[in-house]
């Protein structure tokens, strides 16, 4: 049987306090603007922004191995001068994945091609850092590479930096993301800490360490960063119980514990302070902001730097025009509109959405008692619709009068942003059930499984949905909105007395939902063994407006054996892409 490691859920709790030093601690020592010309790229350098740091090592339960799942000492990567870019890109999943340094000189910009092989995944530069530990002793307790995400929690290294950073927040975790854009904004710090993209928690027993910490020699020799060692105290404590239930995680934040918090967007209030959570919520990813029924993996992004939370957009950005790579571009649809649209309809020759379907992952075999069914095998998945613009989907939704149901549109705005036309586009129905309570845009996709030659054996119930950017799929395309607002059920679907509502999906981003319920999950039970097609399908009515309906499905090739109430299922790579094989 394969299925995603139970241990990816306990990823949801992330570190933001740190992003808090890099304005408090570093500061201080950064060194004061010098007026000169512009440097040739950025100056790339290792800060530490504290001396000594206190780690926690949980206990194991269910959802959690055990050990300490936050190991941040603290560092991070300064980029002073001008912004360090990086573009990601695979143009099949038979191709490796090619990088490019978009190296910014003044105004001008030239690209840099780096070798290739450099990374095989979109969550950050393997072996950045170079971290060796020492117990109190003097004895070497551990040696590791870690890995690097620039798009990790960060902020200003001065007050005269940017006020915003234009660079996405997090680096994808989803196995078959298409394209990234990885940096650090001019005169920032980003957190080096990728440990939460990990799938084992370090184990270190409670105790004084000293972390001497430097970046690796290719990528000093790469980006031009000074071969300086950072050192840091670490203190050990084990994981103490808060009395009062529902109470914060580990030690107060005056032992030096970090505050945990949640992948979403709505889980960070008062700069970084997460909402309290219990052991159990923390290492079992079900906190006050994981999202139920959709993808287990982190939304996009996955974490919030504190200094973004409420800042607009920086006056130093260029504006929203169409086609923009530089990440200013924003939503045209934020404001939904007070009132159904009214006058005759119409598709104006304008730039429209591109739906896409990614191939199905996270392919498991659950049996029908653990879902309200014995005697029954499904297969459950998930699948990600995504939107390769030029334009944003924009969808609105105005409630029919005492009903549960509202009609829906579709809109379309020319590159100034104006809206110049509409067309009906189905419905939105209120879903009362557990695990939804939220508005579902009927139609928008499909799933089904497929026989060997193709014919349909199983159809899936699921074909509501409620439009999310959960994902950051291809931020390389044209017109990608590098920072979407709507990344959970919760800023988009939710409020059963609702008379209208909005819900996009913006460019570049993707929707994932994990069929895992019985009416949404495949029933296999009378099915032979053999080879199957999972079909995942967007737009299947056509009833949304698109720049091609000819990229909308997507397929992946599962093979089912076993015996009733022992399936199981195998499922091969997709080119270079085997997801799943349990990742170290």
């Amino acid at each position: 049987m394969n299925a995603i490691p139970r241990t990816r859920l306990w990823r949801s709790a992330l570190a933001a306090s740190a992003a808090l030093a890099v304005t408090a601690g570093i500061v201080a020592a950064a060194p004061e603007d010098r007026a000169q010309a512009a440097p040739a790229g950025p100056k790339l350098s290792l800060l530490s922004a504290v001396p000594q740091i206190t780690w926690t090592s949980y206990p194991a339960n269910e959802w959690y191995p055990g050990g300490i799942g936050e190991a941040d000492l603290g560092l991070h990567l300064a980029a002073e001068g001008s912004p360090f870019e990086l573009r990601l890109k695979r143009t099949s999943y038979d191709k490796p994945i090619a990088i490019e340094q978009i190296v910014h000189e003044g105004k001008k910009k030239r690209v840099k091609k780096l070798p290739a092989g450099l990374t095989k995944d979109f969550r950050g530069l393997p072996g950045f850092i170079e971290v060796t530990l020492t117990d109190a002793a003097g004895k070497t307790v551990l040696k590791q590479g870690q890995n690097f995400c620039p798009n990790n929690a960060s902020g200003r290294l001065r007050p005269g930096g940017p006020q915003s950073s234009r660079f996405p927040q997090g680096c994808p975790d989803n196995p078959l993301t298409v394209g990234s854009v990885w940096g650090v904004e001019k005169d920032w710090g980003t957190n080096t800490y990728s440990g939460h993209y990990e799938d084992k928690p370090l184990q270190l027993a409670a105790g004084n360490y000293t972390a001497k910490a430097v970046v690796a020699k290719k990528y000093r020799d790469l980006f031009g960063i000074p071969a300086k060692t950072q050192t840091v105290k670490v203190k050990v404590e084990e994981y103490v119980p808060d009395p009062e239930e529902g109470g914060p995680v580990g030690r107060a934040a005056g032992a030096g514990a970090h505050a945990h918090h949640a992948a979403g967007h709505g889980g960070h209030s008062g700069h970084g302070q997460a909402p309290k959570m219990s052991l159990a919520q923390a290492t079992g990813g079900t906190g006050p902001s994981y999202n139920v029924g959709h993808t287990p993996y982190p939304p996009a992004p996955p974490a919030l730097a504190w200094a973004l939370r409420n800042s607009a957009r920086s006056a130093a950005n260029v504006g929203d025009r169409a086609g923009q790579h530089d990440g200013s571009r924003k939503s045209l649809g934020d404001k939904p509109n007070a009132q159904r649209p009214t006058g005759r309809a119409k598709v104006p020759n304008v730039p429209k959405p591109d739906l896409r379907s990614l191939p199905a992952f996270g392919v498991t075999i659950q049996q029908g008692a653990e879902m309200g069914q014995p005697g029954k095998d499904f297969v459950t998945f998930a699948a990600n619709v995504w939107n390769a613009g030029p334009a944003e989907l924009v969808v609105d939704g105005f409630r029919a009068k005492g009903k549960d149901v509202m009609d829906a549109y579709q809109y379309f705005h020319d590159t100034n942003g104006k809206q110049v036309g509409f067309t009906p586009a189905g419905s939105m129905e209120w879903d009362p059930r557990e695990g939804h309570n939220h508005w579902h845009f009927v139609d928008f996709a499909n799933y089904s499984l497929l026989k060997a030659d193709k014919k349909q054996a199983v159809r899936s119930g699921k074909e509501a949905f409620c439009l999310a950017n959960t994902d950051a799929v291809d931020y390389t395309v044209k017109g990608a909105n590098w920072s979407p607002d709507n990344t959970d059920l919760t800023s988009a679907c939710s409020g059963p007395t609702r008379v209208s509502i909005r819900q996009r999906l913006d460019v570049g981003s993707g929707d994932t939902y994990t069929q895992d319920l019985p009416d949404q999950a495949f029933d296999i039970t009378g099915l032979a063994n053999g080879t199957y097609w999972i079909e995942v399908k967007a737009n299947p009515a056509n009833r949304l407006k698109e720049t091609s309906t000819k990229n909308n499905t997507a397929l992946r090739k599962i093979v089912l054996g076993g015996v009733p109430g022992a399936r199981t299922v195998k499922v091969p790579p997709i080119g270079l892409i085997d997801d799943h094989k349990p990742r170290g």
